[in-house]
């Protein structure tokens, strides 16, 4: 205990390890701040389209109550569905800063519904949010080389190693506490911050504790590579050189390579092409046979097959069976889309199991809901949404039924996905900390005597 105070008294005596344990602190509470503000925007934007939406399907009802029919009512009327950020989305962000968390859908055709958002400019989405994982992923692993690349070389260069080593007794001990007091005062910068921002955010405890898992075991991973650096015995430069060399490798030019393979590996089309297609589909139906529409309609709807023919220039049935047939003509389109995007995801987690920082970001982003997988399941609750939408306004439709005020509030609603559930995140988190320690301890390893050997005199 002695010889933990003695360093860590001296460890904050040097102001350079100071400024660079507070620049660290600062900058995690700077993404956890702004995460948690992204958040707060995100929830504020849900909680206005309640009341717009209420209001817009106020007005609807009272037109359709002055005479207007079924298919206007289900053509005019929008219903909103929202994904709303889970409690630890503002550690990271992920997918929530471009893939969209509000979507209003009508019971029209849905493919080309699904990918409308808000036109951005793709060059500012780019380098995507400075939130929490941002700092621990990319900008730690620097501090870790900062105040571990000189640990022994420093103390060489100064010439007094050797000195110091004979008056602790034991070296390796000496150097045990000398690393950890460096290593817990990284962590705490960053731990402080986050669980500040938790305990804000109300983020369930078992949430919290295995973030900070994942972030002692990522400091960990890097404190150990800095450590392998050493046992070379060069100069401070040198190893800061390699060191800088090995955070460059690892945590940007593997991970866009892996990336570039990954989309080469799994081509996918965009959303964009789905619109087309299904556009595509439903424009055609205005040239073509009324009957030849209906009948791929009730080859997938047989129980409205005995309704009377349209016979008129134009029916709502007849318009809403096009734009069913549309979406049916993009199902396997979309399918594959989705597919291809749940592939790519693991084919990632995969790369994430030899790269450490790519893992420890897709824990993260599983953890918080805020992955492609969860983007995904938000597009299946959509779908399931505007199924139930079709089935309501169906009946109306096809059997001419009248449709008054009333019948907007029997309409189903969207229930977004419950807070407290969420995608299994604790065994991927998990897989991912015990990765990085075995890969940590296995560097470790690698001549750890000579690491640790007395100085020569």
């Amino acid at each position: 205990m002695t010889a933990l105070l003695r360093e860590a008294r001296l460890f904050f005596s040097l102001h350079s390890a100071v400024l660079a344990v507070a620049g660290l602190f600062l900058l995690a509470g700077a993404g956890v701040g702004a995460g948690l503000a992204e958040v707060a925007r995100q929830q504020a934007v849900i909680a206005r389209i309640g009341p717009q939406q209420a209001a817009d399907v106020e007005a609807i009802a009272d037109w359709v109550s002055r005479g207007a029919d079924a298919g206007n009512a289900a053509y005019y009327t929008f219903h909103t569905t929202w994904d709303p950020p889970s409690d630890l989305a503002f550690a990271a962000l992920g997918a929530r800063d471009v893939a969209p968390y509000i979507l209003r859908v009508r019971a029209l055709g849905l493919e080309a519904q699904l990918y409308e958002g808000e036109i951005a400019n793709p060059e500012a989405a780019l380098p995507g949010r400075f939130d929490f994982a941002f700092v621990l992923v990319y900008l730690a692993p620097l501090f870790v080389i900062l105040l571990f690349h000189d640990l022994r070389s420093g103390e060489r260069e100064a010439g007094r190693l050797g000195a110091l080593e004979t008056a602790a007794g034991s070296a390796r001990a000496l150097w045990a506490t000398r690393v950890g007091v460096r290593g817990l005062a990284l962590f705490a910068a960053l731990a402080l911050p986050f669980l500040a921002g938790a305990l804000f955010a109300g983020v369930a405890a078992w949430k919290w504790a295995t973030v900070l898992g994942l972030v002692l075991s990522y400091l960990a991973f890097w404190i150990v590579v800095c450590l392998v650096a050493a046992r070379a015995a060069r100069s401070s430069l040198a190893n800061a050189m390699t060191l800088a060399a090995a955070w460059l490798v690892l945590t940007l030019i593997l991970p866009a390579v892996g990336h570039v393979a990954i989309n080469a590996a799994v081509p996918l089309r965009q959303g964009m092409e789905l619109s087309l297609l299904q556009r595509t589909a439903v424009h055609r139906a205005w040239d073509i046979p009324k009957s030849q529409t209906m009948e791929a309609f009730f080859r997938t709807h047989p129980e409205w097959a005995d309704t009377a023919p349209v016979t008129a220039p134009f029916h709502w049935k007849w318009y809403f069976a096009f734009h069913q047939v549309g979406d049916q003509s993009a199902a396997g389109l979309a399918g594959a889309y989705r597919d291809g995007v749940l592939e790519r995801a693991a084919m990632s987690g995969r790369l994430g199991q030899l790269l450490p920082g790519v893992g420890v970001q897709l824990a993260l982003h599983r953890l918080a809901d805020t992955d492609p997988q969860a983007q995904m399941a938000y597009l299946d609750r959509i779908r399931g949404f505007h199924g139930d939408l079709r089935r309501f306004y169906y009946p109306y439709i096809f059997n001419e039924q009248p449709f008054d005020r009333d019948d907007f509030a029997r309409a189903p609603a969207f229930r977004p996905r419950p807070q407290d559930e969420s995608w299994p995140a604790s065994p991927i988190a998990g897989v991912v900390t015990v990765t990085i320690v075995v890969a940590a301890l296995g560097l470790l390893r690698v001549r750890r005597r000579r690491m640790y050997r007395p100085a020569q005199a």
